[in-house]
């Protein structure tokens, strides 16, 4: 049985809410739906270094907190038992006889984007959102981080801001969110990722958006993938935006994939690149029913985007009708971004995804097996006939397992203290199972998700890192891949939850996450990987400093990051993941600051960002 309710629930985690295994390798199949094939027009070109800052008006007081996505459940936060069992200090100890080549330095590390930011950016005209989701690129001695609201360029080296944080709608060129002065709604922003391409020297921005209703609010139907693509090096200079029609509903060019109720929503989009091409891949959903359509690729020409091109071709696979494992349409299917300019040749041009399959099981919600996916002839995009072929495998792998939520220290909360009746902080989501990252370097696929584990001796159930490293190939007949080690990282008393991974080309690797605990604020852990030795211990790179104060843990659907970011610039990885910032803060002072806690918050939320650069 296929749980549509699980799948519901994965859904509503999007943004919205303001030791060693070798397989067999086996061979995938094509995956006969689509492509489909339309074109969209460039929709505008904006300028960074002209947004002009504003000065915020109105009140931080009590706000609307943001459009809520009908149709879908609350996200699940009921534990779930039986995650893969480790023996004693799992994660935290080497391969034995093994001396691990990757041995990452904490160079530097400072604050990025919090709350505050985003929800002050554009004057204010910004809604209060939970969770930060980010998107971190970094290149030509910038760094560009992003969250779902705002986004903002600093010095790579020292963090000192290049500019002032921007909301994402004066990014693309949308009028704002919601206009405080009058009322008027525009385009709701979020779910974002970016990649800095040395290749080409250019930087990818990309976000989805959901119309409203300029009058309500509401949403009217119409979605878009909004794809910035910078014209030099630089990302405070120019940008062009192409506007992807996510409704699949028949207009627009777009095809029909039948969503009940309307048209279909192009969630939780990632961005991958390679020699040939730009790829986003979403979870496809019915925007105005419960339900679920399967995973969606769009493959797009680099050339045309680096080009400036006026008209843009869109390739689009949908997964949904699959004859390798049927009634198991892909979901989450990441794709995977190369260190420095190590594509892949073969086949014409290949871009490999990984996805999991946890999510598809009612029973104990857990799997046994990865999916790599390849798009291969890449180099034909761009051209007047595009023939990119999509392909998959199933591969064994370790038990991974849908992660509980996690219990944090207590300390003080004003929010939920003055407005909710609040005593303690409420709890942590750390995520389903799907795969949060995958890189390809030295030649090597390296993947992490989110899964349930008990260390041996532990009383509870903890959410832990399964990590993957894999061999795969393509050829005519199509992708394999084998596994070359696998582990967990977890420990006995504390979660690490939403990871991402930064690895370079020569296999040396980064594991960031958030480190949470009954004795530990949200904090900004991290760890190293590399193939031969595996994960080493848990480190931290910023201690957090009071617990998650946020609307969403009082309104029954607590909410942290849908995802972390990292970016990989030569023998040098930088992770950003979510943490609090905030110190310690009594409502007497909540009050006396205009809800500000000294100007580290809003009245509604305390998540702030850390940035961390690592030498390898």
């Amino acid at each position: 049985m296929r749980s549509a309710q699980r799948l519901a629930a994965a859904a509503a985690s999007g943004a919205l809410c303001l030791g060693l295994v070798v397989a067999a390798p086996t061979v995938g199949s094509a995956v006969p739906a689509g492509p489909d094939r339309f074109s969209v027009q460039r929709s505008a070109t904006v300028n960074v270094s002209t947004i002009q800052p504003v000065t915020p008006t109105g009140t931080l007081g009590a706000e609307r907190t943001g459009p809520k996505k009908k149709g879908t459940s609350p996200l699940r936060t009921d534990p779930i038992a039986g995650g893969p069992q480790l023996p004693a200090g799992a994660g935290t100890a080497t391969v034995s006889g093994r001396k691990t080549k990757s041995r990452p330095t904490l160079v530097s590390s400072f604050e990025g984007l919090n709350h505050r930011d985003s929800r002050l950016a554009s004057g204010g005209n910004q809604f209060s959102g939970e969770p930060p989701d980010q998107g971190l690129c970094v290149g030509n001695g910038y760094l560009l981080e992003t969250v779902n609201s705002a986004l903002r360029v600093v010095d790579a080296s020292t963090g000192a801001p290049v500019t002032q944080a921007v909301s994402l709608n004066e990014f693309y060129g949308f009028p704002p969110a919601i206009n405080r002065s009058t009322g008027e709604f525009g385009p709701f922003t979020f779910d974002i990722s970016c990649h800095y391409d040395p290749a080409s020297n250019r930087w990818f921005h990309l976000a989805v958006d959901l119309e409203q209703d300029p009058d309500s609010g509401d949403f009217t139907g119409r979605n878009y993938l909004d794809l910035a693509v910078s014209t030099s090096g630089d990302p405070t200079g120019t940008w062009n935006v192409y506007r992807i029609p996510g409704m699949n509903d028949g207009t627009e060019g777009t095809p029909d994939h039948d969503c009940p109720g309307g048209p279909c929503f192009a969630d939780f989009p990632h961005i991958g690149v390679d020699a040939n091409g730009v790829y986003i891949t979403t979870n496809e959903f019915p925007l105005f029913a419960d339900g679920f359509i399967g995973a969606q690729v769009y493959a797009l020409s680099k050339a045309q985007l680096t080009s400036g091109a006026s008209t843009l071709d869109v390739i689009l696979f949908n997964t949904a009708d699959d004859p390798v494992r049927p009634g198991e349409p892909g979901f989450t299917v990441w794709p995977a971004l190369s260190a420095d300019r190590q594509f892949v040749g073969s086949q014409g041009g290949t871009e490999f995804f990984v996805s999991s399959t946890a999510v598809f099981d009612d029973a104990n919600a857990d799997a046994e097996d990865l999916v790599v996916w390849a798009l291969t002839n890449t180099k034909s995009l761009g051209t007047t006939n595009p023939a990119p072929v999509l392909r998959k495998t199933v591969i064994p792998s370790q038990r991974y397992a849908v992660p509980p939520p996690a219990e944090q220290k207590p300390g003080t909360i004003p929010l939920g203290e003055l407005f909710y009746g609040a005593t303690e902080p409420g709890l942590i989501d750390t995520s389903d199972s799907r795969v949060l990252d995958v890189r390809y370097a030295n030649g090597k696929l390296w993947a992490v998700l989110g899964t349930s584990a008990r260390v041996d001796g532990a009383a509870v159930d903890r959410a832990g890192v399964a990590w993957f490293v894999l061999n795969p190939s393509v050829s005519a007949d199509g992708v394999t891949a084998t596994m070359v080690r696998q582990g967990i990282l977890a420990l006995p008393d504390e979660a690490l939850a939403y990871p991402t991974i930064g690895v370079t080309s020569s296999g040396r690797g980064v594991i960031g996450f958030t480190r949470v605990s009954e004795n530990l604020h949200p904090s900004a852990g991290y760890a190293s990987l590399d193939a031969l030795a595996g994960a080493g211990p848990v480190s931290m790179a910023a201690e957090g400093q009071a617990p998650q104060d946020g609307f969403t843990e009082y309104e029954g659907r607590p909410r942290w990051g849908d995802y972390g970011a990292a970016a990989v610039v030569g023998r040098s990885v930088y992770l950003a993941n979510e943490y609090i910032q905030q110190g310690p803060c009594t409502v007497d002072e909540f009050i006396a600051t205009g809800y500000s806690c000294s100007d580290t918050r809003t009245l509604l939320a305390n998540w702030s960002t850390r940035v961390s650069r690592f030498a390898l």
